[in-house]
């Protein structure tokens, strides 16, 4: 399969979406109880918001941690303070899957973040079925047709649909299109290559109204501090804390 590494992995949820609709259950699309619960997690600025992320692996780094469980992830998140949890469902490149978000839900009460290549409504239908608070739009993979009826489909459910991007021209398309919540990725989706200098510069051009989250490269508190500082309201940190031997005093080290 050729191509950038974005497109190949979009490329092979497209080959997955006719098996997913044959298994999915319809009846179990509700509108949340409690709708829009990661925005309402990160509206306090004065607190470092923290989004403890569970992902197995990355196309770049191969596998990152497949031991630690879901539920016991999440459980020592919760308990060391996180805002939200993200997980990672992608099973071809990331060797997630939605089992593991359920697994989130029945463990802890923290608003979920479905982290995926979201292309088709169905997808959005899926994660407010497993138990999702928020799901992620790329907006490299997306027109902005599909973003915007994504946007609306989310909102209908009581969704969150945080808007990723990564340069100015992505920056523009998310406030055209009115996005509420703003990720900031500092790796490049086509070339995963990352720096925090994708972070200190986009912000200058975020909509004054969103809540902004700063993703991937993130480290240390000190990085949180000057992001914090910057105008980031949120900080979505999984690689550093898979990796670490305890990710509860990494975490408790951040806030």
């Amino acid at each position: 399969m050729k191509g950038t590494i974005l497109e190949r992995i979009i490329e092979a949820k497209r080959l997955q979406i006719a098996t997913a609709k044959q298994n999915f259950d319809r009846t179990a699309i509700v509108r949340k109880a409690h709708p829009y619960r990661l925005r309402k997690a990160l509206s306090d600025r004065s607190k470092h918001n923290i989004i403890a992320e569970f992902k197995r692996a990355s196309p770049s780094k191969g596998i990152i941690n497949d031991s630690v469980s879901p539920a016991l992830a999440a459980a020592n998140y919760r308990d060391a303070g996180a805002a939200a949890i993200s997980v990672l469902t992608e099973e071809h490149f990331f060797k997630g899957s939605i089992d593991d978000l359920r697994a989130v839900r029945n463990a802890v009460d923290l608003p979920i973040l479905r982290k995926d290549f979201i292309i088709d409504e169905f997808h959005i239908h899926e994660s407010a079925a497993i138990g999702a608070d928020a799901i992620l739009l790329i907006v490299a993979a997306l027109r902005v047709n599909e973003l915007r009826h994504f946007c609306s489909l989310s909102d209908e459910l009581g969704l969150d649909a945080l808007v990723e991007v990564h340069d100015l021209a992505e920056m523009e398309v998310a406030a055209e299109i009115g996005a509420m919540l703003i990720g900031v990725n500092n790796r490049n989706l086509k070339t995963f290559e990352v720096s925090l200098d994708v972070s200190r510069e986009l912000i200058k051009y975020a909509p004054p109204v969103a809540i902004m989250i700063a993703e991937s490269r993130i480290s240390s508190r000190d990085e949180i501090a000057e992001l914090s500082g910057l105008g980031y309201s949120g900080f979505l940190v999984g690689e550093s804390l898979m990796r670490s031997g305890d990710a509860t005093s990494a975490l408790k080290a951040w806030l």
